[in-house]
């Protein structure tokens, strides 16, 4: 029960620390673990290819479909992004199609001059169009934000003009780090299912 005592404290790593990757997954894991029993997951990445900053999220959705995953349901891509003109419509789908959807909500956001580079993780939604002052519905159970350039003033010429090395290199390493705390998620449970297989018929192989 490590994450009872962690899960209200959001984790914010650079995403040039080397191990940017290691503390994002180890933190995904915990909280997927604890929190999304046997739930189905859904990914759902904010953003829009029209705004180098604002395509993180569509970014990391076209990564996360290439796995072609049955363990998750993605939307968001470069392709069909999830933005401020279908994200209602989007969330009203996700609740219909799925029962009691386990959803992870990923965006882009703004942020200090010290922070741009930041990813963070943590519980509760995440709240697409506060940096640009959009009133949009809350996204997910729990939220992973990439801090991509500064707030304060001018969000979407700043948006605009963000690098797109940056977000890429953030998009890579959040893609990564979602994947794989998903696939740690299922193989902890099919052991734990095993392990109990095993102690109702104990002696067998």
């Amino acid at each position: 029960m490590k994450l009872s005592f962690m899960k209200d404290i959001p984790l914010k790593v650079p995403y040039t620390e080397a191990n940017a990757v290691g503390q994002i997954v180890n933190r995904l894991s915990l909280m997927i673990d604890e929190m999304s029993a046997g739930r189905p997951i859904v990914i759902v990445c904010v953003g829009t290819d029209r705004s180098t900053g604002d395509s993180l999220g569509p970014l990391i959705g076209t990564t996360l479909s290439k796995y072609q995953s049955p363990y998750f349901s993605l939307y968001g891509t470069l392709e069909d992004p999830v933005h401020a003109m279908n994200l209602e419509e989007t969330l009203h789908q996700i609740n219909r199609t799925y029962q009691k959807p386990f959803v992870i909500g990923i965006d882009a956001c703004l942020g200090q001059v010290s922070s741009i580079g930041s990813i963070q993780v943590g519980t509760g939604p995440v709240r697409p169009g506060a940096g640009v002052n959009k009133e949009l519905p809350p996204v997910g159970d729990i939220h992973i934000t990439g801090i991509v350039n500064v707030g304060g003033f001018m969000e979407y010429f700043v948006l605009q003009n963000t690098r797109l090395h940056l977000v890429m290199k953030m998009a890579d390493i959040i893609a990564s780090s979602v994947f794989s705390s998903i696939m740690n998620s299922i193989h902890v449970s099919a052991r734990s299912r095993e392990q109990a297989a095993a102690l109702e018929h104990p002696g067998t192989n």
